[in-house]
């Protein structure tokens, strides 16, 4: 589950980057069952990628998660107060918004990937969102998996159920582990 700081981050650099010839998109993996994840990634007409990781937290920011930087320009999206803390551990050419605010600028790079395996994976991603936004938007589908969605926590009910039936026939005839464990310290 992502917290409601991130959620709010997502949607501030969606708002500074939505602009007529820029084309962005949450969670890209990169290359086919790759195994990095680029938290945001943009491409314009100019052919330039840009590249975002989203931070919410300090141990979200020094986690040992793979920081996907693959673009010509990339970018932390902070907090103001993560940022503050953070602000001397930020590599020189990554570039830094808080919120949907540039505050350091990001110096070019490179393309760390293929730039037609990063046109394709971005592709793929913008699919994978409009084949959500469909199926959320079609009712008949939606009805089948909220059905699904209750058979299965029905049987998860009726597993559970079973699970402690069971436990408790073992504790009356064999006893807890804790009086296992009491008889065993007294004999």
């Amino acid at each position: 589950m992502k917290t409601e700081d991130t959620l709010s981050l997502e949607r501030d650099i969606w708002k500074a980057t939505n602009k007529q010839g820029v084309f962005g998109c949450l969670e890209v993996t990169i290359g086919w069952f790759g195994d990095e994840r680029v938290d945001y990634m943009t491409y314009d007409t100019k052919g330039i990628f840009r590249c975002y990781e989203i931070k919410a937290s300090k141990s979200d920011f020094y986690s040992s998660a793979k920081k996907t930087f693959v673009g010509h320009f990339n970018y932390f999206v902070l907090t103001k107060e993560l940022y503050e803390q953070v602000k001397e551990d930020i590599p020189r050419h990554v570039g830094v918004y808080v919120g949907s605010l540039l505050v350091k600028k990001a110096k070019r790079q490179e393309l760390k990937v293929d730039e037609q395996i990063l046109k394709d994976s971005l592709i793929r991603s913008l699919s994978r969102d409009v084949d959500k936004l469909f199926k959320s938007a079609d009712p008949e589908y939606t009805n089948r998996m909220t059905r699904i969605i209750n058979k299965e926590r029905k049987e998860k009910e009726e597993y559970r159920t079973k699970f402690w039936n069971l436990q408790h026939r073992v504790w009356e005839k064999y006893g807890t582990r804790w009086d296992r464990e009491q008889e065993t310290a007294t004999s």
